[in-house]
């Protein structure tokens, strides 16, 4: 039986935004595989947007996760992942997913809050404040128009019972000025 042994102080130092390891070492083949995983992903992105290579990390047992710089516009911090895998005794790499993943310094969007947990009460006040205006306002308009089109119901009715077309006349302008007096102090 092997005792076990103190960690190692010369563990390689860790590249600032570089994950951590999920599990060990990586497949020595597939680690190797740089130029194959660098090729898929310039199958999908422009050479220009693809930066030095990072790391070669183990996502289990012969399954290999490559990391390349991004320079994409707008995704500082970013890397371009490329994850390859093999099957036992094979030396054929195959690719398995390619895109980019945030690095601990990257810069991300705001965690997402419910509206209803943005909203504070004072908006809330302002909102409700806003739709009685809006709906008092509303309702004044309704009543303005109302009073106009019965006025005008009347006098149609009153032509259409046979009164004298100037009697009709008098009584429009007489309403009309009526109604420019009510505005004029409502204003």
């Amino acid at each position: 039986m092997v005792a076990p042994t103190a960690p190692s102080s010369s563990a390689p130092k860790r590249k600032a935004g570089v994950p951590v390891w999920r599990v060990g070492k990586p497949d020595a083949f597939l680690a190797s595989a740089v130029e194959a995983a660098r090729s898929a992903l310039l199958e999908t992105v422009r050479a220009d947007e693809v930066g030095e290579h990072v790391a070669a990390k183990s996502e289990g047992e012969r399954v290999v996760t490559h990391l390349f710089e991004s320079r994409l516009a707008g995704y500082r911090g970013w890397y371009w992942f490329v994850t390859v895998a093999r099957v036992a005794r094979s030396k054929a790499v195959t690719v398995n997913e390619v895109g980019l993943v945030p690095s601990e310094d990257a810069v991300l969007a705001p965690e997402w809050v419910p509206w209803a947990e943005r909203v504070r009460p004072e908006d809330r006040e302002a909102a409700e404040d806003l739709a009685v205006s809006e709906r008092d306002a509303s309702e004044t308009d309704v009543s303005e128009t109302d009073e106009r089109d019965a006025a005008e119901h009347d006098a149609g009715e009153r032509y259409a019972a046979g009164e004298d077309a100037a009697e009709q006349d008098a009584a429009d302008v007489e309403s009309a000025a009526v109604q420019d007096a009510s505005e004029e102090q409502d204003a």
